[in-house]
């Protein structure tokens, strides 16, 4: 059973940084693609950033810059460093994986970040 928690939200103001993290339990995570997703309040859940089995990162045009996702393949952990923060990226941060094998994919419960202007 593959198992997700996230930590390090928190409450922060403009400009501080802020790092995620996610510990996977499970096995096979290697060949996972792994992302971060954001759901703000009255909004759709959206994609962060991802990073590939291949460790080809993605990341959507807002954080570009700002944001980095890393994993620890050691440690079954992802990360997403988070510099420079705004108050448009107030939302709940789930971490996500995709078996590249079954395409199954699975979630963590979020973590709040919250940002005051």
């Amino acid at each position: 059973q593959v198992q997700l928690v996230e930590s390090g939200g928190g409450l922060v103001q403009a400009g501080d940084s802020l790092r995620l993290s996610c510990a996977a339990s499970g096995s096979g995570f290697s060949a996972f693609t792994m992302g971060w997703y954001r759901q703000a309040p009255g909004k759709q859940r959206e994609l962060v950033a991802r990073i590939t089995s291949a460790d080809t990162t993605t990341y959507a045009d807002s954080v570009k810059g700002r944001f980095t996702i890393s994993r620890d393949r050691l440690k079954n952990t992802l990360h997403l460093q988070m510099n420079s923060l705004q108050s448009e990226d107030t939302a709940v941060y789930y971490c996500n994986a995709v078996d590249g094998l079954t395409t199954k994919d699975y979630w963590g419960q979020g973590t709040q970040v919250t940002v005051s202007s």
